[in-house]
């Protein structure tokens, strides 16, 4: 259980008092833990993991291919995000990464 508790000071408004009680309470997450439970979501069952799992394989292997080929340009990495196989060497060779 979660408590907000806030108490009007000096000559603040009971309106000001209100504002501050709301940021309180939505600093505390309560709220969007209980519109996130609004409706229950069952977990994805072994079977359609595992099926997800190797259409995703797949469809980056399938990606690859197609860059190695050159029919399709590969895409910058994100800001701040380094391709696993690069991960892997910057790791096996014992070099620091830098972020």
């Amino acid at each position: 259980m979660i408590n907000a508790e806030v108490t009007k000071s000096g000559n603040e408004t009971a309106l000001s008092t209100i504002r501050k009680f709301s940021r309180r309470v939505q600093g505390t997450g309560l709220i969007r833990s209980v519109r996130g439970g609004r409706y229950y979501e069952r977990d994805a069952s072994k079977a359609v993991k595992k099926k997800r799992a190797l259409k995703l394989i797949k469809r980056r292997e399938e990606y690859r291919q197609l860059v190695k080929e050159g029919k399709i340009a590969e895409v910058a990495p994100r800001r701040g995000m380094m391709p696993r196989e690069t991960q892997q060497t910057q790791a096996s060779e014992g070099a620091p990464i830098a972020h």
